[in-house]
């Protein structure tokens, strides 16, 4: 028995060798410490690039029927990725499901923890070391405001409570929405609050030097890559390297 990110007891048996992930970041975090444990993966786990398993369609709309027929000892999701129903209805064919809830930093180190430790699996080095690049990032000398779109047409913008928001707050960018009520926000670019920078990042939308920084012309844009921005896995040691220079212009 395990107990997942929201207090559900989750039935898991003592030894755990078929898992079905339904969210991109939680794919690259098993394939990285258990290669040949995934037998199903979304349509969008594109991490590692040579993941040999099903695909089950994507993270709103993963095919129950096909992740039943899997046989899988456990699928692993997440709060914020998947749908309630979905859950509910993999739980109902009598499949155990873990569920993270990842909002930090800090957060995403011990749900990974957790997470592996219900797929049996003993704590991996690379999660020691993507916790140990992140406390080696030094303390911003200085904090920038910025928006960070993730959608245009309509303009959508990362929100409040999210671990997009709390990565940036870590290199020094305070997100000018994070009090927003809404996680994922419509904007517009002109009624924005005072802010000094744009985030844009290449996914979900794939903002470019054509097509993004135009719509933020008073201020400079950052183009960095979604991954390290938004997922949590094996690329959190690449986003503690890579993301302080990529946002410093």
């Amino acid at each position: 028995m395990a107990v997942d990110d929201l207090g559900n007891d989750v039935d898991v048996p003592d030894t755990v060798g078929r898992v079905v992930s339904i969210v991109p970041s939680l794919t690259e975090a098993v394939a990285a410490t258990a290669p040949g444990l995934l037998v199903g993966v979304t349509d969008w786990c594109t991490h590692p690039g040579d993941l040999d398993a099903a695909r089950i369609r994507g993270t709103k709309n993963p095919d129950v029927d096909a992740i039943v027929a899997l046989r899988p000892d456990l699928v692993v999701a997440n709060q914020e990725e998947n749908r309630v129903p979905d859950l509910d209805a993999l739980r109902a064919a009598g499949v155990p499901v873990y569920v993270t809830d990842i909002r930090t930093l800090d957060d995403a180190f011990g749900s990974l923890a957790r997470m592996l430790a219900a797929c049996r699996l003993d704590r991996p080095a690379w999660l020691d070391e993507a916790e140990g690049a992140w406390a080696a990032v030094p303390v911003p000398a200085r904090r920038r405001r910025a928006v960070i779109p993730i959608w245009r047409k309509p303009w959508m913008a990362v929100g409040s409570d999210t671990f997009t928001g709390a990565l940036l707050a870590r290199l020094g960018v305070d997100n000018v929405l994070a009090e927003d009520p809404e996680r994922y926000p419509r904007f517009d670019p002109a009624a924005l609050p005072p802010h000094d920078l744009a985030v844009l990042p290449d996914e979900p939308y794939l903002f470019t030097a054509d097509d993004g920084p135009e719509a933020f012309p008073d201020v400079p844009s950052a183009l960095v890559s979604g991954r390290l921005l938004t997922w949590y896995g094996p690329s959190l040691t690449e986003a503690a390297r890579v993301l302080p220079a990529a946002l410093a212009g």
